[in-house]
Parts: structure tokens; C-alpha cells; sequence
């Protein structure tokens, strides 16, 4: 990992992704929601969203932006769908970029290449995001029990449920949106490993919300341009561990190939 860092600054490609992420992120979701809704009504992707949104602590807001994307998602026209896959297209060409940073290969058009290999994973998040409201309803269930078995519980079914949501989109970007040229071996233990650290910050994420914090008094009371450059900072780490992810999974790549090529020997 060290030597694929050499001459390359991790923080700066890591907020160049976060500029993406930051575009694509409120589609992403809003278009997630209407294709779930779609799969299922937009009655019961409204009332597992009110189960999501009472599992959030209030003091920052997040039950009502949630409240919020689920509404814009189950309202979607095909007309609003079809403008919303452009800004959301966006993530894949900054990952593809991003990764790519971390490799000597170059190639043309990576932008395009980025987007359009990134749209078919949208056809699957109906079928990730679904079962994690599922379990997001189970986790409400046992917020209601109270108690210290059904807190551990909770975090259990949370970090799992996110766990399985992600390792698939992980993969899938590794490999086919970031064109990483890694085995399947290597793939899937880096893809399970980055998705479990990226769901732990993710609940790390949900504790951050409980904080009594004043987001606006570093910018003149404006609690708005807190809470943007908040979010904005938590989607950076995010990115700086898909990116130690996918450094990690390649040296693994490295790492097996070379004793492969030894045993041979």
C-alpha cells in the first residue's frame, strides 16, 4: 500500500471524489427511493421510511431530510428520473478517476466510461435498498423494546444490513466502474472488508447526529452551511476508507499473485 501511495496525496483524491459524491449523492438516493417504491408502493416505501426516520436522533435534523428524500423519491415522474441519472452518473466518473490516480494505465474518455458503467448498478438498488428498510424497520422494533440486549441488537442488524447493502455496489465499482484490473479472490475479501469499515463509520455517522452540536457557530450562526460542510466532511472520510479499500485490495491482488507465481515456480 505504500508503494502504490508514493508521489500521491490520498487526502487531496480523496476530496476530489468527495466534490462527485457531493453531486450524485441526494440523486442517488432520490432515485433509489423511487425505484424501490416502484418494486414495491409507494405506501410501504413511505411507511418503512418513517421507521428509518424514528430511528435518528432529532438534534441535527436528519428525521426530516430523510422524511424529505423519501417523499421526492416516491413523487418521481420518468421525466425527473431520466434528469436526475446525469448529476448521479457523476460518482462513477470520479471513482473511476480517483482510482485510477493510484495506477500507471491511461486511457481515454474516462469520464464517459465512469458514468455509463456505473448506470446498471442502479437497476439493483431496489433489491439492496429494500431489505435494509426491512431491517431498519427490525432495528425500530427493538429500539422500542429498550433494554442493553436490544441496543446491541440494533447495532448488530445495523452494521450487518449495511455490510450486505454494500459489498455488492464495492465490487462492482472496484472492478468494473474503476476498470480495476484484480482477481475475484482479492475482490471479494477487499469488497466485505471495505463495506464492513464504511458501515462502522456509517454508525459512527448516527452517533455524530446525537451531538448537541451549534454546526453554525464556525460560520456566523448560518446552521445550513454548518450542517453542508458537515455532511461534506463525513462523506470525505467515507472516501478515504473506500480508497484504503481499494488500496488494500489490490496489494492483496499483488500479494496472491506473487505466491501463485512462487508455487508454480
Amino acid at each position: 500500500m505504500r508503494r502504490r501511495l508514493l508521489g500521491r496525496d490520498l487526502a487531496l483524491i480523496a476530496a476530489g471524489l468527495t466534490f462527485y459524491a457531493g453531486i450524485a449523492v441526494v440523486p442517488l438516493l432520490v432515485l433509489a427511493f423511487s425505484l424501490t417504491a416502484r418494486l414495491t408502493s409507494a405506501e410501504r416505501v413511505r411507511e418503512l421510511g418513517d421507521r428509518v426516520a424514528d430511528l435518528l436522533p432529532s438534534e441535527l435534523g436528519a428525521p426530516d431530510a430523510l422524511d424529505r428524500l423519501v417523499e421526492a423519491g416516491v413523487s418521481l415522474s420518468p421525466l425527473q428520473m431520466l434528469l436526475a441519472l446525469l448529476p448521479m452518473s457523476l460518482y462513477g466518473e470520479g471513482l473511476r478517476r480517483a482510482l485510477l490516480r493510484f495506477s500507471s494505465r491511461e486511457e481515454g474518455m474516462t469520464g464517459w466510461r465512469g458514468r455509463l458503467t456505473a448506470l446498471p448498478l442502479l437497476l439493483v438498488t431496489p433489491f439492496l435498498l429494500y431489505p435494509l428498510l426491512l431491517a431498519a424497520g427490525a432495528m425500530a422494533d427493538l429500539a422500542d423494546d429498550g433494554g442493553a440486549w436490544a441496543a446491541a441488537g440494533r447495532l448488530a442488524v445495523g452494521f450487518y444490513a449495511c455490510l450486505a447493502a454494500l459489498a455488492l455496489p464495492l465490487a462492482w465499482g472496484f472492478r468494473v466502474v474503476g476498470g480495476g484490473q484484480v482477481r475475484w479472490p482479492a475482490l471479494v475479501c477487499g469488497a466485505l472488508f471495505t463495506a464492513a469499515c464504511v458501515s462502522g463509520f456509517l454508525q459512527g455517522f448516527v452517533l455524530f447526529l446525537t451531538l448537541p452540536l451549534d454546526l453554525g457557530a464556525p460560520f456566523g450562526g448560518l446552521d445550513v452551511v454548518g450542517g453542508v460542510v458537515a455532511i461534506g466532511f463525513w462523506l470525505f472520510l467515507l472516501h478515504l476508507v473506500v480508497l484504503a479499500g481499494w488500496l488494500l485490495t489490490g496489494s492483496l491482488d499483488d500479494l496472491l499473485e506473487r505466491r501463485r507465481a512462487a508455487a508454480g515456480a
